[in-house]
């Protein structure tokens, strides 16, 4: 049995290749222009007018830059929207770096947690070495963000600006991921040279100094009372004096954070529908008020509790694989963005759940969606996203996505739970099936 390449395979392979002159014109388009380039598909701008027959109002678009917070971004996306409508402004951002700072200061003080929870584990075994891989990455989901709203509260971006370190978090988390390996190394090592736990738990709270003190330096100290002054759409001045970020939040914000809840589609074969999902070690609020927690449902239900909310006038949070038949520049999500089979003369073929399975596709990347188009019998036919990649991509920041993308690369989205059937409430209130740390409903949206 040969287990090579042969002279004679590449020769074969050689002249399978030069048998079609539309190879050689496909490799002349792709090594100048490169595979999207070349594999554009010109008709999508006209198949995929942006025009929605349900739109939300909202803010101006928000740029992340080089950090990996659009789990954050989009959720204060639709958070202001809340209190553009309460105070009558026309626009507004809540800080982007202030939950930046508290969700880097909670993922340390989980990941030592989860450190000391498993001194027993091999250093080597699938368990700490999933936990060492990433302690403290920018990604995130929706139940780890209302915890530290439920905790810190939001506030105005003029009252915690961003930084250079907090517009481009690369060297921030890597010199907080090398003291972090570190002080793993410490508490293992002093656990297995005898120390009890409350000597260990002695250590991570010095620990833990070190990384408040770090993050005070790369991110500025956060507010805990301010005031803040603008100025509503109708140029009526506004004042809101001594206020804490948690009272701000209540107040002009005034979510009820326990509703809101989000719904996944994952149909593979080891997550019935109608059943709640958390997964292990995912998280970053040790005691928060909301561990993770979702229900899974069919695609077509998603769809369903979406609308439902935009009809309401209440924008979207979804997570989704972005990267997937994506056209930033242009600002297209749609399968069909580009002619690949025609490209290479090959299929891709492969459904919702192999790609899961198979670890091609998860969740990536989280915005929102602020309207949608349906056709006279009520069925979705493409999205309005809003993005937080900045004006220039997209249509000043904003996408197309047709419901066929929606359906193959979307897999959660935030609603409120009055939104809920009574069979679909019913089954949220389920003890959630605990998930391994890496199954791909773990991933991290940046």
């Amino acid at each position: 049995m040969k287990k090579e390449i042969r002279a004679e395979d590449l020769q074969r392979f050689e002249a399978k290749f030069d048998e079609s002159p539309v190879n050689r014109v496909a490799m002349n388009a792709v090594t100048g222009a490169g595979v999207h380039g070349a594999a554009r598909n010109y008709a999508v701008e006209r198949n995929n007018p942006y025009a929605f027959s349900i739109e939300v109002e909202a803010g101006k678009v928000c740029d992340q830059k080089q950090s990996g917070r659009c789990w954050m971004f989009a959720a204060l996306n639709v958070m202001r929207l809340s209190l553009m409508e309460k105070l009558n402004l026309e626009s507004m951002e809540l800080s982007q770096n202030y939950p930046l700072f508290y969700d880097k200061l909670e993922k340390a003080n989980y990941f030592l947690e989860n450190i000391l929870e498993t001194l027993e584990e091999p250093r080597d075994g699938r368990v700490v070495s999933f936990l060492l891989r990433d302690p403290l990455g920018d990604g995130g989901q929706w139940d780890m963000f209302r915890s530290l709203v439920e905790k810190y509260g939001v506030v105005p971006k003029d009252l915690m600006p961003e930084t250079a370190v907090s517009s481009a978090t690369g060297e921030l988390r890597k010199y907080m991921t090398t003291k972090l390996r570190e002080y793993a190394c410490v508490l293992r090592t002093a656990h297995e040279g005898g120390e009890d736990l409350e000597a260990l738990q002695a250590r991570k709270d010095q620990m833990m100094e070190t990384i408040y003190r770090m993050l005070c330096i790369a991110l500025g100290k956060p507010p805990v009372r301010f005031n803040w002054e603008t100025r509503d759409r109708n140029g009526n001045f506004i004042r809101i004096d001594d206020i804490t970020p948690q009272d701000f939040f209540r107040r002009y914000i005034g979510w009820n954070l326990a509703d809101m809840v989000t719904v996944i589609n994952a149909p593979t074969a080891d997550k019935p529908y109608g059943r709640t999902y958390t997964v292990q070690y995912l998280g970053s609020v040790r005691g928060g008020a909301y561990p993770v927690k979702y229900l899974n449902l069919p695609m077509d239900d998603l769809r369903d509790l979406t609308i439902r909310q935009l009809r309401d006038g209440k924008a979207v949070w979804f997570g989704s694989d972005v990267g997937q038949f994506s056209d930033r520049k242009g600002g297209y999500l749609t399968t069909d963005a580009y002619a690949l089979g025609e490209l290479f003369s090959t299929d891709f073929p492969m459904t919702k759940e192999e790609r899961l399975d198979y670890g091609e596709s998860l969740m990536t990347h989280a915005m929102v969606i602020t309207g949608v188009d349906l056709d006279q019998d009520g069925r979705p036919v493409r999205w309005k996203v809003e993005n937080s990649w900045g004006k220039d991509r997209g249509r000043e920041g904003y996408y197309v996505m047709s419901d066929d993308w929606f359906g193959e690369f979307s897999y959660q989205i935030l609603l409120d739970r009055k939104y809920f059937s009574p069979e679909q409430a019913a089954a949220f209130d389920t003890d959630p099936i605990v998930l391994r740390p890496w199954d791909p409903m773990g991933s991290l949206a940046f």
